[in-house]
């Protein structure tokens, strides 16, 4: 198939959201220019319309992805921090930080296309998962019909794009067979994750990568990771009761993973070029997987309440990394801040944890809205919590200081500077003391009905017309 007949490049582009903002703010229109979507019609008014707002999602991987459609215009920021999932065998062995959950996104995001389209190939490749019940010799059999161009994954994608993606696949085959001694493996393989993973290390930077992802799909994609990096981030929490976590895996679904042998430890050099400095905490985690509906069918909950979260390096010791600039910018240009659903310590908190994101948040003169969407039951990280346990542990990490100041001269912020609205859906299996909640400063709006399709035990789900009435129901009322 010929370039040129391609359809992957032909959806038209849109403006960058937090550029628009600025531009249009001494003009006539004052707010940005977006598409009409007929989804987002029948607005009480143009001013309160989603459609002409810019949005801020704080969120995870799987969490947020069935929501995003209610954004038209969005920057997602995500965290590097999952060491679960495919990701941690690439983790494992090349090092840098986790791309499973920015993956995800962008496979999400991009735009619907006729079936057997060169775009819909695309995301049929990109989305792609090597299988899981084979042997390690079958997976990587069908792994080199990939990389050798023979799959019939490539079909229907035109020749310029599979050599661009082609390119990269075996830019990443490259560096795992520099790293044979850790005997990489390849089953349950996302080739997204092998394909952002490969963009990453040429470039030796993610938002590149996401960039290039962003550009072969056409989803126009504003997605950033929360800290730019090219060594593995990991993340730990401390318990109540003195307990210390390591990695998101042992906090929020702790699985067993195999053991690598004495002989292959023993083998790693921390100062190889290969290897990685420093990068010596993961290496014994075989990888790691688990599904969402394991996550979701039950969980051991913590021996006590996690008190705090913090970054560490590869030799266990705390570290202050810096939030992504661009985080900081469009929390300043963005009017909507939303803190998605999912996994509050390990999504959402490791957004927060950063110097400086509390004073921008705070401080923002654009931001019209903040809003917290509350789970609609706990999870092992939060088990036994309320409404307010939810609404404090966001405030106490914001108001704490990175790295610790002994002069204790930062300022804390009321929680309203944080959180202006607490949504919750009808049915929710966590306890919502709305009285309490307004006495903060937070309004309370209770959407959505339960879900005739929602298998999880009637537990009430977001989806995007859900998020989308809560935010019509926000906007409304200022």
């Amino acid at each position: 198939m010929d370039s040129s007949n391609s359809s992957v490049f032909d959806l038209p582009s849109q403006p960058d959201s937090a550029r628009t903002i600025h531009e249009t703010r001494g003009r006539h229109d004052p707010t940005p220019v977006t598409d009409d979507h007929d989804h987002f019609q029948n607005h009480v008014s143009d001013s309160s319309s989603p459609s002409k707002l810019s949005f801020l999602v704080i969120s995870g991987g799987s969490g947020g992805n069935s929501i995003c459609a209610a954004f038209e215009n969005a920057c997602y920021v995500l965290p590097v921090s999952d060491d679960g999932g495919s990701s941690s065998e690439i983790i494992r062995v090349l090092g840098g930080p986790s791309i499973g959950d920015i993956r995800s996104r962008l496979v999400r995001l991009i735009p619907p296309a006729p079936c057997g389209s060169p775009l819909d190939a695309v995301r049929t490749l990109l989305s792609y998962r090597l299988p899981l019940n084979v042997s390690e010799n079958e997976a990587r059999a069908e792994w080199r019909s990939i990389i050798e161009g023979q799959s019939p994954l490539w079909s229907g994608i035109p020749n310029d794009r599979k050599e661009v993606i082609r390119g990269f696949l075996v830019y990443f085959d490259n560096e795992v067979l520099k790293r044979a001694h850790k005997h990489f493996s390849f089953l349950n393989g996302s080739i997204g994750n092998y394909f952002l993973a490969g963009a990453q290390g040429f470039f030796r930077s993610l938002p590149s990568a996401i960039f290039l992802f962003s550009t072969i799909t056409n989803s126009q994609a504003n997605i950033l990771p929360v800290i730019v990096t090219n060594h593995i981030t990991t993340i730990a929490a401390e318990l109540e009761n003195g307990t210390k976590l390591l990695g998101q895996c042992e906090i929020s679904h702790p699985v067993a993973p195999a053991i690598s042998s004495d002989s292959e430890l023993l083998s790693l050099d921390p100062l190889s070029p290969t290897d990685g400095l420093g990068e010596i905490i993961p290496q014994n985690r075989f990888n790691i997987m688990y599904s969402q509906q394991a996550k979701e069918g039950g969980y051991e909950p913590l021996h006590s309440r996690i008190c705090r979260l913090y970054y560490i390096n590869g030799y266990g010791h705390e570290v202050y990394p810096k939030p992504n600039p661009q985080f900081i910018k469009n929390l300043s240009s963005s009017e909507v801040l939303v803190y998605s659903c999912g996994s509050l310590w390990t999504s959402i908190i490791p957004c927060l944890a950063l110097r400086g994101v509390a004073s921008a948040i705070a401080g923002s003169r654009l931001l019209r809205v903040k809003a917290l969407l509350l789970n609609g039951s706990n999870d092992r990280e939060t088990d036994g919590y309320t409404a307010v346990d939810y609404i404090r542990a966001i405030t106490s990490v914001l108001n704490s200081q990175y790295p610790p100041n002994d002069l204790g001269n930062a300022p804390l912020y009321p929680i309203s500077a944080f959180i202006t609205h607490l949504v919750y859906l009808e049915g929710t299996k966590v306890a919502v003391d709305v009285e309490a909640i307004t006495t903060l400063g937070i309004k309370c709006i209770l959407v959505g009905e339960r879900s005739e399709h929602v298998p999880n035990f009637g537990i009430p789900q977001y989806d995007a017309v859900v998020v989308q009435r809560a935010i019509e129901e926000i906007l409304s009322g200022q």
